[in-house]
């Protein structure tokens, strides 16, 4: 029986699946550069044909030069656009054995293991490696070194972490400062659910010195369900929108709520449309994603 390689961090979050849409995101960029493109030699024993059942991990893959061992990924795993090669109707939701056992892989990469995946395909002799949703942009980095070791991978996993971490180290030293830390909400779908501080997309707000609204909730949950009142009454100078993909989202059908028309943030325009599938993943994309909030951030400044 071969073993399951795995890796201990946060409990997966259903709110970042949510919000995993798999839109096509050709658009967007790259900003692993050279990383992807590392040349290495591989390992014999590193795993020849990998599955994909995790969209976070699946842009890791390619991003440290993996991607030529990808043999097939789940139906939220779009980008990069080197997915639709080996894109399937696989499920990251409700994972099945027979299913992933056709594409005949000696390691499956998941990001939780609630189904007990794992067990099954343990039973016939299948490797998984399970990353869990991190908390911190250092666990990420964690992440994508141990991810990299698993594959054969290593050179290609160190210069993506370097690339990611100087380029967020510059986005996070150049934020504009400003007199009082900014408010913000970030929502999650159209029935206001959120996220706290203590999640991985909100540490990424913090990194910038914003303030969460939905701290002061003190629930027992760190991705509260708001209400339209609850967020009037704190009147964010920030909206994040990560339901544009998932609801249909914009900052016009916000400025349309009820009594959300006086918000500072749909006033001043400062009602951010981001990507939904950036928004809910811890890939190398996370860089793109703090980078619209530091614009966002320089934008209260004009």
């Amino acid at each position: 029986m071969k073993k399951v390689i795995r890796r201990c961090s946060a409990v997966m979050v259903a709110a970042l699946l949510i919000g995993a849409c798999g839109g096509n995101d050709s658009e967007s960029s790259d900003p692993t550069g050279s990383p992807a493109e590392a040349e290495a030699s591989i390992p014999a024993d590193s795993p020849q044909r990998i599955v994909s059942l995790s969209p976070s991990h699946t842009e890791m893959l390619f991003a440290i030069g993996a991607g030529d061992h990808v043999v097939a990924v789940d139906s939220l795993s779009t980008y990069p656009d080197e997915t639709q090669a080996v894109l399937t109707d696989l499920s990251a939701f409700e994972p099945n054995v027979e299913a992933i056992s056709k594409y005949e892989p000696d390691l499956v990469v998941i990001a939780d293991d609630s189904s007990g995946i794992s067990g099954q395909l343990a039973a016939i002799g299948i490797d998984t490696w399970i990353g869990l949703a991190p908390t911190t942009i250092d666990e990420v980095y964690e992440q994508v070194t141990e991810l990299g070791d698993v594959v054969g991978r290593a050179d290609g996993a160190t210069a993506l972490v370097a690339e990611m971490s100087s380029s967020i180290d510059e986005i996070v030293a150049g934020a504009t400062a400003l007199a009082e830390p900014p408010t913000y909400y970030h929502e999650l779908d159209d029935t206001y659910f959120s996220v706290t501080s203590n999640t991985f997309i909100g540490s990424l707000y913090s990194m910038l010195g914003l303030r969460n609204i939905a701290d002061a909730t003190e629930g027992d949950t760190d991705y509260p369900q708001l209400s339209a009142e609850f967020i009037v009454t704190q009147d964010p100078d920030l909206i994040f929108l990560a339901d544009t993909k998932c609801c249909g989202v914009t900052a016009d059908t916000v400025a349309g709520r009820p009594g959300w028309e006086g918000l500072a943030a749909v006033m001043n325009g400062n009602v951010i449309e981001m990507d939904d599938d950036i928004a809910s993943r811890w890939g190398p994309r996370v860089v793109d994603y703090l980078r619209a909030i530091a614009e966002a951030i320089a934008g209260l400044a004009n």
